[in-house]
Order: C-alpha cells, then structure tokens, then sequence
C-alpha cells in the first residue's frame, strides 16, 4: 500500500508561480511511477498534467502544461514535485498526486486508470 500526501496549493494571481508537493510512504519510492492529475471545477474526470517514471527514467507533460510545469522527484524524501509557472485561471482545480507500482510506457503515463493510488489532492486558485 502507497500512501500520498499533497502540499502547496493556494491562492495565485495569474502569471504567477506554485509548488506542489507529495509526499509518498508505504513502498520504496525509486519503484514507484508518479504523477500530476487534476479536475477543474464542473469536470467529472481528472486531467493528466504530468508524470515521471519510477528511477528518474523519464518525464511527460500535457501539451498545454509543456513549458509551464516542471515535474521532479526527490529519492531522499521520497517526494515528488510540480513547479508551476505562468498559471491561467482555468488552471483552477484540485490537483491529485497519483502513483504506479508499475513501469508505465510513455504512451500510458497520462491514462488515470494505469494508476492504482491516490492522495486526497490540493485546492489550486488562479485568482486576481
């Protein structure tokens, strides 16, 4: 069992920047694939924003994200980081860590379902 705790979000203005976080425990870290998901407010599934493979071996991001969100793991903390920057409004939402105990493929990375554990995710506002 992987248990995931998200931290960071809050309130930003637009054009501004956030750090999320997530710390996992329960599994060694290094076997376990991680990533980024949201849901906006009125959405009824969640949106993949970014992922990286277990042992560093690779990231992925949305193509609206590319450019704005760098994803990063932390092996000594077991914790995996979204760097956040130029945040719209519609960037609102509650954003999910998820993790695999699988080596997803590239190609899988953004599907929800490939991943079997999920924090209680953090409230993220773009607002002026």
């Amino acid at each position: 069992q992987v248990q995931l705790l998200e931290s960071g979000g809050g309130l930003v203005q637009p054009g501004g920047s956030l750090k999320l976080s997530c710390a996992a425990s329960g599994r060694a870290f290094n076997g376990l694939t991680m990533a980024w998901f949201r849901q906006s407010p009125g959405k009824d599934r969640r949106e993949f924003v970014s992922a990286v493979k277990r042992m560093n071996y690779g990231t992925s991001y949305a193509d609206s994200w590319k450019g704005r969100a760098t994803i990063s793991r932390d092996s000594a903390k077991s914790t995996v980081y979204l760097q956040m920057s130029s945040l719209k409004p519609e960037d609102t939402a509650v954003y999910y860590c998820a993790a695999s105990n699988r080596g997803l493929i590239t190609s899988a990375l953004g599907r929800d379902q490939e991943y079997e554990y999920w924090g209680q995710g953090t409230q993220v506002t773009v607002s002026s």
